[in-house]
């Protein structure tokens, strides 16, 4: 960590219509539970939205990137199947082709810049496709059950086993019960990434990439059942 004694992790956000107080209008929005967690742990969270201004994604990010010290990529809507080469599925949902690009985008400055990486969910999938990976648009289409997420907006109760040795299994326990929400998951695996976690079902639920001091991608939602373990893991590859 060389910019502040305090971490500056910068977290994305997404866009869509919200209502608070006497307004209703597009808003750049995020759980409270992602801040609350980096704040926790004894990072500054810094709000970043996505953005599709003079010059494209690209243009921003490294600047953006060049201030922060650890990257936490957050859930959310899906992917645009054509980022990885599919034909959108009509189960496939809450596209936005700007926060595609300007993750990617954030994501490719950050590896660039070798910093920390926590990716959340979407965010999971997201670090899968820049590595050249694909995902599987509607989970109960392929393994049966809809235990991933049993409703829209409701999260699920899940047992993952992480593989002995990994960097995850040193931060969490070899087998762990995560709160998870996603009816899409990594069909083929990004260039250079490693699975560090799957579901009995034989769903991936975590992987990382050995290449980088701390870049994990989990596919449940640490904030929502308030284990710090991982954003801690994530404060101390900061130092």
């Amino acid at each position: 960590m060389a910019k502040g004694t305090t971490p500056l992790v910068g977290v994305t956000t997404y866009r869509q219509e919200a209502t608070w107080g006497p307004w209703q209008r597009p808003a750049a929005v995020l759980p409270a539970s992602y801040v609350d967690c980096v704040a926790a742990v004894g990072g500054r969270p810094l709000l970043l939205p996505p953005c599709s201004g003079p010059g494209g994604a690209d243009a921003s990010a490294a600047d953006v990137v060049s201030v922060l010290d650890a990257l936490v990529l957050v859930g959310g809507g899906d992917m645009d199947p054509t980022c990885y080469g599919s034909v959108p599925d009509p189960a496939t949902s809450g596209v936005d082709r700007d926060r595609d690009d300007g993750e990617l985008a954030l994501l490719a400055a950050a590896l660039d810049a070798h910093l920390p990486v926590l990716a959340i969910c979407r965010g999971l999938q997201v670090l899968n496709v820049h590595f050249g990976g694909t995902l599987i648009q509607h989970l109960p289409d392929v393994i049966g059950h809809a235990g991933h997420r049993p409703a829209v907006g409701c999260f699920g109760s899940t047992e993952v086993r992480i593989e002995s040795g990994s960097l995850l299994s040193k931060i969490l326990d070899e087998s762990v019960t995560v709160a998870c929400s996603h009816h899409q998951a990594i069909d083929r695996l990004g260039l250079g990434l490693v699975v560090t976690a799957s579901a009995p079902d034989e769903v991936i639920e975590a992987v990382e990439l050995p290449s980088a001091s701390f870049v994990v991608g989990v596919e449940w939602h640490p904030e929502e059942d308030g284990d710090l373990r991982l954003f801690e893991a994530l404060l101390r590859a900061t130092r």
